[in-house]
This record gives C-alpha cells, structure tokens and sequence, in this order.
C-alpha cells in the first residue's frame, strides 16, 4: 500500500517540485480559507508550515528500508482550515513529497480510522421439513 502512495505521490509531484515560478513573492503567512490554501500551500517548506501551524496532531513518515531517509511523509493537523462558509474542517491532511506539499485533504472528521462493523442479520430459523 505505501509503494501504491509513493508511486502516486511521484507521479503528481512535478509542480510541487517547482515551486514558486511566479514573479510574485509568496505571502509571509499561509491562507487558511480552502481554496487559497490548495493554491499555495505547495509553495511553502515543511519549515515554513510548522513555523504557523505547529507540529502536526499526526505524523506517518515513509522511509528507505537501507538508510532511513523520509521520503514522504502524511501529517494530520486540526481546525486550521476553513470552507467556503467559513466553518472549520475537523481535519487538515497534507501529504509530502521530500518537503513539499503535492496532495491536500481535508476531512470533516478526526482522522481516525473508525470501523464500525455490526453483526449480519439474524437468520430465519429453517423451516421444518415436512416427513415423508
């Protein structure tokens, strides 16, 4: 499953990779309304993010096996996004290439994997067979 993600992450990553090609100078602080945020965010180092939003509530990094080097990395950070109605997203998730941002999600709950799994159905009691 983690090579599918880093092999996804690979292909999609060439404008994260570029970075600020525009002659404008990014902003000194990251936008947090969504469709601002998905704009720039890929513009900005992992330094940068946390120097405004903190260590991440949740870190996963990916690394070679042989030398330990983070390849990617997934971070979970809480309530620092809004939409476009300006109420909060429960979760924020921004997935890393190296050090920048090529995918963002954003999730109206915690982040956790919640499994809810009821029970099937009682089944039917057989009916009787009638006797020959």
């Amino acid at each position: 499953m983690r090579a599918l993600f880093l092999s996804f992450l690979l292909v999609f990553s060439g404008a994260a990779i570029a970075g600020n090609t525009a002659d404008n100078p990014l902003p000194s602080e990251i936008p947090t309304s969504e469709k601002e945020f998905v704009a720039i965010i890929n513009q900005y180092d992992k330094a940068k993010i946390i120097e405004q939003f903190g260590e991440p509530a949740k870190r996963e990094d990916m690394k070679i096996a042989s030398s330990g080097e983070i390849v990617a990395s997934i971070w979970q950070y809480h309530f620092i996004n809004t939409n476009s109605d300006g109420a909060y997203y429960e979760t924020t998730e921004l997935d890393f290439l190296g050090d920048k941002v090529v995918m963002v999600v954003f999730m109206n709950h915690d982040g956790q994997e919640k499994i809810t799994a009821e029970p099937p159905p009682a089944m039917p009691e057989p009916e009787a067979l009638p006797q020959m």
